[in-house]
């Protein structure tokens, strides 16, 4: 096969439950004022009691494949990207594969948090240069954030949401596509945003299984890694801020990405926000924007994209992706939540 690969198609799903700032604020002790000035949050959406993440994925995987009239029966690989995994095991991906009936594929999970859609980025753009009999790849980043936060924590309940988001990445011509991926982390700081029990450290219990976060030093290490990364990628790329047509990365927060953002020389027309409208969806955040750009008509074929990526772990890293006008649909929230099975 060629041995460039690039997204031939995009898709999202979010769940039919819609909670605005108004809802939302009175169990956080905050204000909805509070929460649209400090985060830019505006809304969010939530999982229904019966929907799981590998629900949410299969539906935005449905949809980037109708996106890129493409069969299932194409897919030679899955990679589900999460930190809200249906169970412990088996894989996300594997409950993905079944419910969209993607026989052919291998299935499997990468667990980076909100670089999550990254790093298997990566893991599918090789495995597809090295594997001629995988044409194509999902790469799909999900996260039911909603069954995880405690309501009365301003910290999380103001910025998390649940949605889904999937590429499809396949061969493209010479010069487009992903160029060279920089990927990092440092599990040092691994306990500054995290989801205690579930694992073999603690048990389950209810009050570990909330996320937990410390605001000021997640807020650091964004300030920190944002400009090196976007730096990194215009250099590893040699090219300059004023050739980059869009730069897609992870929302936590989309009052300090736009701060960050603009300390970098960044406009506002070249950096697509997403936050204010779903929330920090995690490993979602950055295929639901790259989805959004190209639905809106925001990327055109030769557009060079820059993406970043942090997340817990810590980690992080960054890529520059040059667009061949893949399709987009994004698809809005259902008449009623999705049942697949």
């Amino acid at each position: 096969m060629n041995a460039s690969v690039g997204v031939v198609g995009a898709g999202s799903y979010l769940p039919r439950r819609r909670r605005t700032n108004d809802e939302v604020a009175p169990a956080a002790g905050v204000s909805a004022e509070w929460i649209a000035a400090r985060t830019g949050v505006l809304a969010r959406h939530a999982a229904a009691p019966d929907e799981a993440a590998s629900d949410l994925g299969a539906a935005a995987l449905k949809s980037a494949l109708a996106a890129a009239h493409l069969e299932v029966e194409q897919l030679g690989l899955i990679v589900a990207a999460t930190s809200t995994p249906d169970e412990l095991g088996p894989a996300t991906a594997c409950r993905v594969q079944a419910l969209v009936g993607a026989r052919h594929a291998v299935a499997l999970d990468v667990t980076a948090a909100c670089s999550g859609w990254l790093f298997g980025a990566r893991v599918a753009r090789d495995w597809l240069a090295g594997d001629p009999s995988a044409r194509y790849a999902a790469v799909v980043g999900v996260e039911t954030y909603s069954k995880f936060v405690d309501p009365a924590d301003r910290a999380t309940a103001s910025l998390f949401g649940d949605g889904a988001a999937a590429t499809l990445l396949g061969p493209v011509a010479d010069g487009f596509g992903f160029g060279p991926f920089t990927l990092g982390s440092d599990g040092r700081y691994a306990d500054h945003a995290m989801i205690a029990a579930g694992g073999s450290r603690l048990p389950v219990n209810a009050d570990g299984q909330r996320i937990t976060m410390n605001g000021k030093a997640v807020r650091d290490f964004i300030l920190d890694v944002f400009p090196r990364m976007l730096a990194h990628a215009l250099c590893q790329g040699r090219v300059t801020l004023a050739d980059v047509a869009l730069v897609v990365t992870h929302q936590p927060n989309p009052v300090l990405l736009q701060q960050a953002a603009r300390q970098m020389g960044v406009t506002d027309r070249q950096l697509i926000v997403v936050g204010d409208e779903v929330g920090n969806i995690g490993a979602a955040n950055i295929p639901y924007a790259l989805a959004k750009a190209a639905s809106e008509g925001r990327l055109r074929h030769g557009d060079l994209v820059v993406i970043i990526a942090f997340g817990g772990g810590v980690t992080w890293g960054t890529t520059l992706l040059r667009w061949t006008g893949a399709p987009a649909i994004r698809v809005a929230p259902a008449a009623g939540h999705l049942q697949l099975r």
